[in-house]
């Protein structure tokens, strides 16, 4: 596309290129063994105060990797990752990769309803997972295709003597371990020592291979998963790096950047930009387990100098308001990254009041490994847009025709780039309906774009509820309310929230009068992750409809 069809390029800093080399490596496994090597000798991610540098990470993903070969998994077989932000986790991502093995990343927190339908639909065979969550996994095992579980500790890398410390606190005295039983599984460290005895073949990964299957829900409630190419993360991680490089050329090229990763790197937000973009660019991060255990988060931050921090407007605001924020020191922060969910402008303006650094917000999806969008990262000013589309990245507004839609009318965000999901696994129907037949991959997005090329939303098409950054698909907790006997029928909407952007509200029409909110209360907590239990419940006579019997969505949220 030339500028006048990219207007946005204009607006691009000086030294951001119109399109990056989405060839430039082979795979994703290149574009790593490369920063392996660089820099060896750098740490590449410290957790409860061990260091893992490049080096080790090198050599303790190839270990792994022979591994998970020796298994006898063979290449494009899938690996699941229930793990939370621990130092097995890069670990792990890498050796997979290496053995031309395809990701499955897996919330932690996922019910066994939840768990069970992602292994079952992915395929998995093999999966890593922190013993917190093992019983989960217990629960519903026999009824997926997993045949080989590897049991992760929080101790596992932090050393001898800290990590049996570790251990100890987390099982013994907080009681995070629930008991579990699952007699053929092997310990991480028992991996490790089997793969030392193992060979390593690395097998030849080309571009369009799979290398991550990211889980995301649907209209229908049914998660699918998004097909991510080698190809795809690596022209988002060379993205990333281009866009965020203004912001670096100030920075002492002897003294390392420091990433905070207090996002769940399960989540593709903080998979590409909070683990592939600073190891593309040889920094070290610095791993967050739980950012809801504020009092941690502050002490552990207050131990480093900070340069990177990507966040969602929750976790920026409750650090705000944290008593003991400004024990940070927060005087080297040069880039502050919002994305998941829209960023509120009084939470902007207060971080820039108290950090110095601005937050740059931008926009992605599941689907497109997620960078679409972002603001510059050297203005100073916040606005409420997603920003300018990224280097090799094409953006318009169409209407349900999918015709173009003239500047300043709203219309459905379309994406079109490298990025871009190859399709949605094993579901070519919901692939077709997602993209146009010019390949644009239709958001469900409402937007604008303005003159210059920024693009703002303005509504949703789905009727996704947006919580904390992580996707709720209305009909998948329908169905889960509708399972208890004394619902005759329900409905599911977003409701605004200070503290989430927007909370769920469960609407139920009752066909026995002695259901109670503490029934369903109940009945959502053990079929639901915590950020989809509803926040709001409350009882009606009946249900806005159509004429044809559909829910009017939009009357239960016009209506207090």
């Amino acid at each position: 596309m030339s500028v006048n069809e990219r207007p946005w390029l204009n607006a691009y800093t000086p030294g951001i290129p119109a399109d990056i080399d989405p060839d430039a490596y082979p795979s994703l496994v290149a574009l790593l063994q490369e920063c392996f090597e660089t820099y060896a000798d750098r740490s590449a991610f410290t957790f409860l105060g061990r260091d893992l540098s490049y080096g080790e990470l090198d050599r303790m993903s190839q270990v792994f990797a022979g591994y998970l070969q020796n298994l006898g998994l063979q290449r494009g077989d899938r690996v699941g990752i229930m793990l939370p932000n621990v130092m097995q986790y890069p670990v792990v991502v890498a050796a997979i990769l290496r053995a031309g093995l395809v990701i499955v990343n897996i919330n932690p927190l996922y019910t066994p309803r939840e768990l069970e339908h992602q292994l079952k639909d992915s395929g998995t065979k093999a999966v890593v997972i922190l013993e917190n969550f093992a019983a989960t996994l217990q629960s519903c095992l026999n009824k997926t295709p997993v045949q080989h579980v590897v049991l992760c500790a929080m101790g596992d890398c932090v050393g001898w003597f800290k990590g049996a410390l570790v251990n100890y606190v987390v099982r013994r005295v907080k009681k995070m371990v629930p008991p579990f039983h699952l007699p053929k599984a092997v310990r991480f460290a028992k991996a490790m020592s089997m793969g030392e005895r193992s060979s390593f073949t690395a097998p030849t990964i080309a571009p369009d291979d799979l290398a991550v299957l990211q889980y995301t829900g649907g209209t229908t409630g049914v998660a699918k998963g998004a097909e991510l190419l080698h190809r795809n993360l690596v022209a988002n991680t060379l993205q990333a790096h281009v866009w965020n490089l203004p912001a670096m050329q100030a920075h002492p090229s002897e003294e390392p950047l420091q990433f905070v990763c207090a996002l769940p790197l399960y989540h593709i937000f903080a998979f590409t930009v909070n683990m592939m973009l600073p190891l593309r660019m040889g920094a070290r991060v610095i791993l967050i387990p739980n950012p809801r255990d504020l009092d941690a988060v502050i002490k552990e931050l207050s131990k480093h100098r900070i340069h990177i921090f990507p966040a969602v407007n929750t976790l920026f605001n409750a650090l705000l308001n944290h008593p003991q924020f400004d024990k940070v020191d927060w005087s080297h922060l040069a880039v502050s990254l919002g994305g998941g969910t829209a960023v509120q402008s009084s939470v902007a303006k207060r971080w820039l009041e108290r950090t110095g650094c601005h937050i740059c917000e931008g926009y992605g999806l599941s689907e497109t490994s997620p960078v679409v969008s972002c603001n510059l990262v050297m203005d100073q000013s916040f606005s409420d847009s997603i920003g300018l589309p990224m280097s090799s990245t094409e953006m318009k507004i169409i209407d349900d025709e999918g015709r173009d839609v003239p500047v300043g009318q709203p219309g459905e965000i379309a994406i079109r780039g490298p990025q871009v999901m190859a399709g949605y696994w094993q579901r070519p129907d919901e692939t077709a309906r997602a993209m146009t037949p010019d390949g644009y991959f239709k958001s469900g997005d409402i937007g604008v774009m303005d003159e210059r090329g920024y693009f703002k939303i303005v509504d949703r098409k789905k009727d996704t509820i947006l919580v904390s950054g992580f996707n709720v698909y209305p009909s998948e907790i329908e169905d889960v309310v509708s399972e208890l006997d004394g619902v005759l029928e329900c409905a599911v909407i977003g409701v605004p929230d200070e503290r989430t952007g927007e909370a769920v509200k469960l609407v139920v029409v009752k066909k026995d009068l002695a259901l109670s909110e503490a029934q369903l209360r109940e009945h959502c907590r053990l079929n639901l992750t915590n950020y989809k239990n509803p926040r709001y419940i409350e009882f009606r006579k009946d249900l806005p409809k159509t004429p044809i019997g559909k829910v009017l969505r939009r009357e239960l949220r016009a209506k207090p």
